[in-house]
């Protein structure tokens, strides 16, 4: 997320009532997730085991638990609990607005686009034109809809990321301040869930047509053109390259990157990163011609027994 101004190292600290490393004037621009960071934005880590990462990313400002030294054009903010002082920052820049209408006042939509009924279009939500959003339909605050976009009944945009800390008194969840983006021409079926992203964007792809039952994770960016099939479900910050396929109930394992015009066929389980061009298919996932193969092969292991009696 970005802040609709240039804010101080101090006046951040002053939010977060927390002690700071760094000029006071130290330009912050914004705040974001590890995956997702620029220069001149906020990350948070509250693990000796991600510092040096949180340390060496393109962030310029760190919110740390731990007085360490601070890497050279960057700046500390020091906190007893990073975790705690991200939702109060995210709260501060981004709180929650609600809505008493079903489509916002805020709410900008497009020539030609048809709203049906018991829709609900959140604040600050911007439509393009000649969409279609039938009947049910949740568009939570802040997405951005292309033009040409078919949205069927009873999907929801713009859910809460599935990202929680344990405690010893229950899971605190990190509030999510990002977004949704649905690019030009994007076919989205019934049912599908697409969470918005922590503190960036989930993306869908120009010309992308996704299936009934469909959910996709925070900050996952799916390229142009793919297929994804009925009840696939894509994990947080996954990349999906353009003219990927993926057929009915693929599921994948989070941070990892598919191919461009990989094809990864049903019941597939993408438990890491794999090559584009190719087809693939089980779990553990490898290209589906050796995987068959290995598939083919057990099926003689009871006749090759039955010869060694």
């Amino acid at each position: 997320m970005k802040f609709n101004k240039v804010y101080t190292l101090r006046q951040i600290a002053e939010i977060i009532n927390s002690k700071f490393i760094g000029a006071d004037d130290f330009p912050v621009l914004g705040m974001n997730e590890i995956h997702v960071v620029e220069p001149g934005d906020i990350v948070f880590v509250d693990h000796p085991k991600y510092y040096e990462k949180a340390l060496q990313s393109a962030a310029t400002i760190v919110l740390i638990n731990k007085e360490v030294a601070c890497p050279e054009g960057k700046a500390l903010l020091i906190s007893d609990d990073p975790f705690r002082d991200f939702n109060v920052l995210t709260t501060y820049f981004r709180p929650f607005t609600s809505s008493s209408v079903a489509i916002a006042a805020t709410a900008k939509i497009g020539e030609g686009t048809v709203i049906q009924p018991n829709c609900f279009i959140g604040n600050q939500v911007s439509i393009g034109k000649n969409c279609i959003i039938h009947a049910n339909v949740t568009i939570y605050d802040h997405s951005i809809i292309g033009d040409n976009v078919i949205i069927h009944s009873g999907t929801i945009l713009g859910a809460d990321a599935f990202y929680y800390k344990k405690r010893a008194e229950g899971f605190d969840q990190l509030l999510s301040n990002g977004r949704v983006v649905i690019e030009d021409n994007v076919g989205i079926g019934a049912l599908c869930t697409i969470d918005k992203g922590v503190t960036g964007d989930t993306t869908i792809g120009e010309g992308t047509k996704i299936d009934n039952q469909v959910h996709i994770g925070h900050d996952t960016r799916i390229g142009k053109k793919c297929l994804i099939a009925a009840q696939t479900g894509i994990a947080g910050c996954v990349i999906v390259e353009d003219e990927v396929t993926l057929w009915g109930q693929v599921g994948t394992t989070s941070g990892i990157t598919i191919g461009e015009k990989a094809v990864v066929l049903g019941q597939t389980g993408v438990t890491k990163s794999i090559e584009g061009g190719k087809t693939y298919f089980g779990t553990p996932i490898e290209e589906s011609r050796e995987k068959l193969k290995q598939l083919a092969n057990i099926k003689r292991i009871p006749g090759l027994i039955e010869k060694l009696k």
